[in-house]
């Protein structure tokens, strides 16, 4: 069976909720693009990119890159499993995702930048 590309499930309104997280981006977002726009890591990121039926934080398709930065809305219980289907939904489409705190941005960025470099 050929893997299914996530592509194929987009719908009109992911790329206007795309549009609108771009332009409310939280803190600790802002502080992440500033590390990966204008490819500062060596490749290119994209920020609040649509993919199929979700939107990904952070997006490298050259090397298959998602990051996630998780607020305390996903820390409900609920929340914490829609991400870990997502994740896998991901992943089965052939993408790392890697996930942060906002604490972990906030107060330990060193080690963000160090797990993302890694990652590239």
């Amino acid at each position: 069976m050929a893997k299914r590309t996530l592509h194929q499930d987009a719908k009109p309104q992911i790329f206007k909720n795309a549009e609108m997280l771009r332009s409310n981006m939280t803190v600790a977002e802002k502080i992440v693009w500033d590390v990966l726009k204008n490819k500062k890591l060596g490749v290119k990121f994209r920020r609040q990119h649509s993919l199929g039926r979700y939107v990904l934080d952070f997006y490298c398709h050259e090397i298959g890159l998602v990051i996630e930065l998780d607020g305390k809305y996903h820390e409900i219980e609920n929340q914490k499993v829609l991400d870990k289907d997502r994740d896998k939904a991901l992943e089965i489409s052939g993408l790392k995702v890697i996930r942060f705190k906002d604490e972990d941005v906030m107060e330990r960025m060193d080690m963000v930048i160090s797990k993302i470099k890694s990652c590239i």
